[in-house]
C-alpha cells in the first residue's frame, strides 16, 4: 500500500518553530502528510494501512548537513594520528579506491545513516558518479556534489601549491555531469550542489566558476571554511587575508552557502558571516577527536548565527553530533543552558531544511514530504520521560530508532534495513578498506601508518 496511518503516536510539531510533542494520528499518502487527525471515527482513512505506533515518537527525520561518506573507509585510524589528516590521509584515500570499494563504502554509511534515523545526507567529495548510485538505491534523500578544486590537490600533502586550470576542469566537468545525471532525479529525491573543496585550494577562477554553475542551474552552495592550519596559513600567504575574506572578495559568501567549519575564524570573520546569512554546517564530533573543537562558538551564537549540524567523517551517527553540538555551544557561555535541546534538535531538521531551500522536509506537517525516524519510548535511554526532546538530545543513540522513512517508504521497519542487505554491505565496505590500506602502505608516502589490532 502506498496510503499508510500511522495510528496512537506522538510526534514533533513546529508549529512554535520550537519542537513540542503532540499526540495522535499521521496520515501518509504516497510520498506526503495528508492529515494529522487527534482521532479518528467511523471509516475515517479507511483506504489507509493502519500501522501502530503506540509507545513511539515520531520526528522529522535527521538531516546530516555536511558528511563524506566514503571517508568512513578511515574509521578508527586518523583520529589517532597527527599530521594534515585532510590532505596526507582523506585525499589521498578518496582517489586509491576503486569505484566499485567508494560504492560499498557508501552503502554502509547508508546503512548506518538510516539506522540512526537520518533521512537525508549532503554529501560533497571526488568522484560521486562512481558511488551515487549506490547510495540512492538505499532510498535515502540525498545533496551530492563534486568537491572542486584547481590547487592540485594531491600534492598539498607534501607542502606544495600548484593551481593548474586543466586540473580544475577535471572537476567542474564532473560537476555539470552530475547535474545532467542526477539532479531532480528520483521524483527530486535527489538534488546536486556546488562544491568549493577550500579558499586554499581554489583560486578566484574556480571560484568564479562554481558561482556561475550555482546561478545558472539555481543550485545550493557549499565549502569547508577555514578548517586547518595549513589552509589558514596559505591563504594568508597568498592573498595576504583571512579565508573568510577571501571568500567575501569574491563574492562566494552568502545565505546559499553552507560553510563547513570556521576554525580558525576570527570575531571579525564571524560578523561578517552572520552578516551575509552564510549557514554555519558544524561537525562538531569529528572535529573534536583530538580536544574540543575551537572554533569562536561563543562569537557565533552571539551574532545569531544560521546553523546546521553534519558528521563529516568516520561516522553517519547524528546523535552524537547533537549531543557533542550542545555540549560545546553551551560551553561558549561556560557551563550554561543554552542553547536547549530544542534549538540543537533544530539544527538537524527545521533549520538544515532550510539551509537546503527544501520547503517540504525538516517538520511534520500537512503536504510535508513523509521523511520520519520513529523512536522507541520504553527504550531505557528515552526513559524515564519528562522531556522527550531533552532525552533524545542528551541521551539519544542509534538503537532507539525503530524506523526511518523517506517519501513514505520504510527503508527500516521494526529495526530491520529495508533497502540494504546489511551483512553483505558491511562484508564488502571492509574488504575495501583492506584493499584501500594495502595499496595506501605500498606507496611511500612520509606519513605513519594506522595501529591495528584486528585480522
Amino acid at each position: 500500500m502506498t496510503r499508510k496511518l500511522l495510528k496512537n503516536t506522538r510526534y514533533f510539531s513546529h508549529e512554535t518553530g520550537l519542537p513540542e510533542v503532540r499526540a495522535g494520528h499521521i496520515a501518509i499518502d504516497g510520498d506526503k502528510i495528508v492529515a494529522l487527525p487527534e482521532t479518528l471515527s467511523g471509516t475515517d482513512f479507511d483506504g489507509f494501512e493502519p500501522i501502530d505506533m503506540a509507545d513511539k515518537l515520531v520526528s522529522p527525520g535527521l538531516i546530516n548537513s555536511h558528511t563524506h561518506a566514503v571517508l568512513l573507509v578511515l574509521r578508527g585510524t586518523v583520529e589517532d594520528i597527527e599530521g594534515n589528516l585532510v590532505y596526507q590521509y582523506m585525499v589521498p584515500a578518496s582517489y586509491l579506491l576503486e569505484p566499485k570499494e567508494r560504492a560499498a563504502i557508501a552503502r554502509l554509511a547508508c546503512a548506518e545513516a538510516i539506522r540512526s534515523g537520518t533521512t537525508t545526507m549532503v554529501d560533497p567529495l571526488r568522484h560521486v558518479a562512481d558511488y551515487a548510485p549506490a547510495m540512492i538505491e538505499t532510498g535515502m534523500r540525498l545533496w551530492l556534489a563534486e568537491s572542486c578544486a584547481d590547487a592540485v590537490t594531491t600534492e598539498v600533502g607534501s607542502g606544495k601549491y600548484r593551481f593548474d586550470r586543466d586540473f580544475g576542469e577535471t572537476f567542474l566537468t564532473r560537476t555539470r555531469d552530475l547535474i545532467d545525471r542526477f539532479h531532480g532525479s528520483e521524483n527530486d529525491r535527489v538534488r546536486v550542489m556546488i562544491a568549493a573543496h577550500a579558499p586554499d585550494n581554489c583560486s578566484p577562477w574556480m571560484l568564479g566558476q562554481l558561482t556561475d554553475l550555482a546561478r545558472q542551474h539555481g543550485l545550493r552552495r557549499t565549502v569547508h571554511l577555514s578548517q586547518i592550519i595549513s589552509e589558514k596559513e596559505q591563504v594568508e600567504s597568498l592573498h595576504g587575508c583571512t579565508s573568510t575574506e577571501y571568500l567575501d572578495r569574491n563574492n562566494f559568501l552568502g545565505d546559499d552557502l553552507l560553510a563547513v567549519h570556521w576554525t580558525f575564524c576570527n570575531e571579525s570573520d564571524v560578523a561578517r558571516l552572520a552578516e551575509t546569512g552564510t549557514w554555519l554546517a558544524h561537525c562538531p564530533s569529528s572535529m573534536s577527536a583530538k580536544g574540543p573543537h575551537p572554533l569562536p562558538m561563543k562569537a557565533i551564537l552571539d551574532h545569531k548565527v544560521k546553523i546546521v549540524l553534519g558528521t563529516d567523517n568516520m561516522t553517519e551517527d547524528m546523535f552524537h553530533a547533537m549531543k557533542m553540538g550542545l555540549t560545546l555551544h553551551r560551553g561558549a557561555y561556560q557551563r550554561s543552558v543554552s542553547p536547549t535541546p530544542q534549538q540543537v534538535f533544530n539544527y538537524a531538521t527545521l533549520n538544515a531544511a532550510r539551509a537546503l531551500d527544501h520547503s517540504g522536509i525538516g517538520s511534520i506537517a500537512v503536504g510535508m514530504k513523509a521523511d520520519l525516524a520513529m523512536f522507541d519510548l520504553l527504550s531505557p535511554a528515552l526513559s524515564p520521560r519528562v522531556s522527550a526532546v531533552s532525552n533524545l538530545v542528551h541521551y539519544g543513540h542509534p538503537g532507539t530508532v525503530t524506523d526511518t522513512m523517506v517519501d513514505g517508504k520504510f527503508l527500516m521497519r521494526d529495526r530491520k534495513l529495508t533497502t540494504i542487505d546489511e551483512r553483505a554491505a558491511v562484508l564488502e565496505a571492509q574488504a575495501a578498506t583492506d584493499a584501500m590500506w594495502q595499496r595506501f602502505g605500498q606507496e611511500d608516502r612520509g606519513v605513519p601508518l594506522p595501529a591495528t589490532d584486528i585480522s
